[in-house]
């Protein structure tokens, strides 16, 4: 595997004291059709065509695909109740489409339309040319996050056993790569028990398991562990708003960090990057929607 791109180096605020939280990006209909146009074509559906349906999952022959409507509306609905209606501008199916996950929704087009779609590969391509996107679908994801999170707080949802997956965002090969280029200057130790940041801290890097795993808990209540190859701390590469969670070494750990400047880097020589990243994001949201359930 090549080595990916890491030039712009995870740097602290020079100044101290805390960093003031940054805006999330906010969604931009011209970025999105200039991510789209990259890698897919207008086409053009009759009123009342199905794109999807609920629970639909991709199969050999066919690929689940992200759609952005650039003329008419589109219809969402779940368990046969109406969720709300797509228009000009905005993207649809995009969970199931970059996490391989079965659509939570129907989608039928309400009127003649006309829509961009991308596959996998399709995005991957387009992920390359316009990197920024992902940053930006990445802030979508954290939002809805953030939401659900608040929202299974109030209901004493997060109590329980924590998510059991422990998901390998990155592979071995992906995972070299980005310890190679990163070096000592990016990498972090921590022994079992020694906590990595607290909930309520303002965040500036995204974190990467090399070795051992982590705790993440929210309050008292561990929400999820994170094993070599996992991911957290990815909202704060978006908006470097405070920590969602606490973080906790479980054991002896390396970790990898880095900043939003090298994000896009590695989007853009590696948009395979990017993609786990997102799917790894997507997942998170469907877990924490299922402990509202």
């Amino acid at each position: 595997m090549d080595d990916l791109d890491f030039s712009a180096k995870p740097k602290e605020p020079a100044a101290p004291g805390p960093a003031k939280p940054a805006a999330p990006p906010i969604y931009n209909p011209a970025t999105a059709l200039e991510f789209f146009r990259c890698g897919g074509k207008p086409e053009t559906i009759a009123a009342g065509t199905t794109f999807f349906e609920e629970n639909e999952k991709a199969g050999f022959l066919r690929r689940d695909k992200m759609y952005l409507v650039i003329e008419g509306e589109v219809a969402l609905t779940a368990g046969g109740r109406p969720l709300g209606v797509v228009k000009v501008g905005e993207v649809f199916g995009e969970m199931a489409a970059i996490s391989d996950s079965p659509r939570n929704a129907t989608a039928i087009a309400k009127t003649a339309c006309r829509v961009i779609a991308l596959d996998d590969k399709q995005f991957k391509s387009a992920l390359a040319q316009k990197p920024e996107f992902a940053l930006m679908l990445l802030g979508m994801m954290i939002m809805r996050l953030r939401i659900l999170i608040g929202r299974a707080a109030r209901v004493n949802a997060l109590a329980g056993e924590p998510d059991p997956a422990e998901s390998r965002v990155f592979d071995k090969g992906l995972l070299a790569a980005l310890a190679r280029g990163l070096g000592e200057a990016g990498t972090a130790r921590f022994q079992r028990g020694q906590p990595i940041f607290r909930q309520g801290q303002t965040g500036l890097l995204m974190f990467v398991v090399q070795e051992g795993r982590v705790a993440l808990s929210i309050g008292q209540q561990v929400v999820q562990r994170v094993g070599a190859g996992g991911v957290f701390g990815e909202m704060a590469l978006v908006d470097q708003s405070p920590r969602a969670a606490s973080a906790t070494a479980d054991d002896e750990c390396v970790l990898l960090g880095f900043n939003r400047a090298i994000f896009v880097n590695l989007v853009k020589s590696n948009p395979e990057f990017g993609a786990s990243l997102l799917a790894a994001m997507a997942e998170r949201v469907r877990y924490m929607a299922s402990k509202l359930k």
